[in-house]
């Protein structure tokens, strides 16, 4: 595996080192001690399918606060998706800042977020599928969320705003109190 630092500290892009042959290849995907060896978190206490049957289907902004903050390690492993990701670690020099990676199952990248740090995906193409490996467990009482189209954040995506649930579309903005409580 090889990690690529983003300019958000402790989330990165995943690549696979692939061995080749004729039959196809082999790559090794996850391994705890290449993550701990970098700091990150290698727990894993949930794995997640998320199916989206549209392109412009948008999930997210979500994180969870603590003490059941969760990492990530989110996988695209049908069709195509931009996840931003946005750092919420106030202590941070990159508190409100975000970053974009493409994820894609041709790329077979794959995208760490580092707990405090809250993601968000659009589909680029339909039939899109993503899997997850979560370091806490789900926390309804810990669950928060940013408004994808916050102003203060600045987030472009890519395809207008097709899909998106009711929950995810009420999140508060920023200046009425997202980040409290």
């Amino acid at each position: 595996m090889r990690f690529h630092a983003t300019p958000l500290p402790g989330a990165y892009v995943i690549e696979l080192d692939e061995l080749n042959d004729d039959r196809g290849f082999f790559a090794r995907a996850f391994d705890a001690d290449e993550f701990e060896s970098r700091g990150l978190n290698p727990r894993v206490v949930q794995c997640n399918l998320s199916y989206n049957r549209r392109a412009g289907t948008l999930r997210g902004f979500h994180y969870q606060t603590e003490p059941a903050a969760e990492s990530k390690l989110v996988r695209c492993i049908r069709g195509a998706v931009h996840n931003v990701i946005v750092d919420l670690r106030e202590a941070g020099p990159t508190y409100l800042r975000h970053t974009a990676v493409q994820l894609s199952a041709a790329s077979r990248r794959a995208l760490y977020i580092p707990p405090l740090v809250a993601t968000a995906m659009q589909t680029l193409t339909d039939d899109a599928e993503l899997y997850y490996q979560v370091g806490e467990a789900y926390t309804p009482s810990a669950e928060r969320g940013l408004r994808h189209d916050d102003p203060r954040l600045g987030v472009t995506w890519p395809l207008p705003v097709r899909d998106i649930s009711d929950k995810d579309a009420a999140w508060p903005l920023i200046d009425e109190g997202a980040l409290s409580s």
